[in-house]
């Protein structure tokens, strides 16, 4: 009973990842017989998942959509995963009561070890405040782009600029970032012709228009450091650019790639470049690389830098001069 459980928990992981299965692609990664897949679809439809199957030899099987929510299967780990991510989930409209109504439903059902594994995650985690609020995101929005990501599906929207511009876009989306606050899609424009970075809470109106579209290849391989590289300068009061003395490579494993990009200059120092609402984030980002460093732009920054450096100067002094007296 336990490995046909499991077995349909799989199928149905299956299903979800992926638009359409045949028969025997099933019975290959279920590694049983199509028989046996087609039992356990029936399975699937006799608990309330609208699996859909079409005959021919084009055929197959696809979860559809249903009338009403099927049982939610999950193992150990998606559990845990799941409750700590409605504890913490924020910057998306509308989310907010609705991930309370749905974590008291699913608290209400796990067993007690798996609460307690939530519970510790939690207590032990410490969420650090942003300098300023972050942009909503509608969850409906992201929904849809997510649905155009997975299936190949042209999506057109109106996108409002920096500037606060409006203009209209047909795009082909390949991914949603988040990056620090914000989210971002990353598609190829098709009027354009060309891959471009959209944030998400300047898109309205998206709507889905059934074209589907080739995959191609995709702009960079770390999608989280091309939308870093391509932010526009806009997007934040500040943006720095720090000479660090060390290499780039020392430099990208104590700087995480949503604080910003690192180009090697010369073979002992890179350049950081970053941004942020505040002059203090930019400050705690060069500080956790470690290493001396001289501020290039904006002059502000180099002045703020000047006045900590002055500040912690007499601090120094001070807590000297106390143990000397002491």
């Amino acid at each position: 009973m336990r490995e046909t459980s499991a077995r349909l928990l799989r199928l149905l992981s299956l299903l979800q990842v992926r638009r359409s299965w045949s028969g025997p692609e099933l019975a290959d990664r279920l590694d049983v017989t199509t028989r046996t897949v087609r039992n356990d679809v029936e399975k699937l439809r006799s608990l309330g998942y609208p699996v859909e199957a079409t005959p021919g030899a084009a055929g197959g099987y696809r979860l559809g959509a249903g009338a009403e929510l099927p049982p939610l299967l999950l193992d150990d780990d998606e559990a845990v995963a799941v409750a700590v991510g409605l504890r913490t989930v924020s910057a998306v409209d509308g989310v907010e009561e609705t991930a309370v109504r749905a974590l008291a439903k699913l608290e209400q059902v796990l067993p007690s070890r798996l609460r307690r594994r939530v519970d510790a995650v939690q207590r032990a985690t410490v969420t650090v405040p942003y300098d300023t609020p972050a942009p909503s995101v509608d969850a409906g929005l992201l929904a849809t782009l997510s649905l155009a990501c997975r299936d190949r599906e042209r999506v057109r929207f109106r996108y409002r600029t920096h500037d606060g511009g409006p203009s209209r876009r047909a795009v082909e989306p390949l991914r949603l970032v988040r990056w620090g606050r914000r989210w971002y899609l990353v598609a190829w424009d098709v009027d354009r012709r060309d891959w471009r970075t959209f944030r998400v809470d300047r898109i309205e109106d998206c709507t889905p228009v059934g074209a589907r579209f080739a995959e191609r290849e995709p702009p960079a391989e770390d999608l989280a450091a091309y939308v870093s590289a391509r932010t526009s300068a806009a997007a934040w009061r500040y943006r720095a650019t720090v000479r660090l003395h060390a290499p780039a490579e020392a430099m990208r494993r104590r700087i995480p790639v949503a604080a910003g990009s690192l180009t090697p200059d010369g073979n002992d120092a890179c350049l950081f470049r970053t941004g942020a609402d505040a002059l203090d984030t930019l400050v705690v980002w060069i500080g956790a690389a470690g290493v001396d460093f001289d501020v290039l732009d904006p002059p502000e920054l180099a002045e703020h830098v000047a006045e900590l450096g002055r500040r912690y100067t007499r601090a120094g002094a001070g807590a000297a001069s106390g143990r000397i007296s002491g």
